[in-house]
């Protein structure tokens, strides 16, 4: 075969440090939009970014040549520095995230998921929503060190 075909989506989850309230609403289609065009701009794809306050969710298409962690460095580097230079002070992700592989038939499901986080988070906080995922992907954490 001459050529390499992937089909990876993975969900990524990260917060802003000490989760603190510092993505206003109305800079929220701004920040999303942003993050899409660092994804475009790097050769890989945020096919839908949303969050709320304090958090972000993207659903990342991945090329074979991109590894996750360095897609997540330029999207937290970038939009870091973006969000400082243009509304507030003092804002930083905080260090790691969550990424959870998701399949084919789990897209639009995902897509769906992100986009009702407004919704969603009226009942539970961003700390249960995290602890969740990580429980039903089965991924081993230290209670304690979760949060930094």
């Amino acid at each position: 075969m001459s050529h390499t075909y992937v089909s990876s989506l993975i969900h990524c989850v990260f917060s802003i440090k000490n989760r603190r309230d510092l993505i206003a609403e109305e800079i929220q289609p701004q920040l999303w939009a942003f993050v899409g065009g660092i994804a475009r701009r790097n050769g890989f794809k945020a096919l839908i970014v949303g969050g709320i306050a304090n958090h972000v969710h993207v659903l990342l298409s991945l090329p074979a040549t991109l590894p996750l962690a360095k897609a997540m460095q330029l999207i937290k580097g970038a939009s870091s520095h973006w969000m400082n230079e243009n509304h507030t002070r003092d804002f930083a992700w905080q260090e790691g995230y969550g990424a959870f592989t998701v399949g084919i038939s789990q897209k639009d499901q995902t897509i769906s998921y992100i986009r009702q986080q407004p919704e969603h988070h009226k009942k539970r906080s961003f700390e249960e929503e995290f602890v969740t995922f990580l429980k039903k992907h089965g991924v081993e954490y230290d209670p304690q060190h979760v949060w930094g």
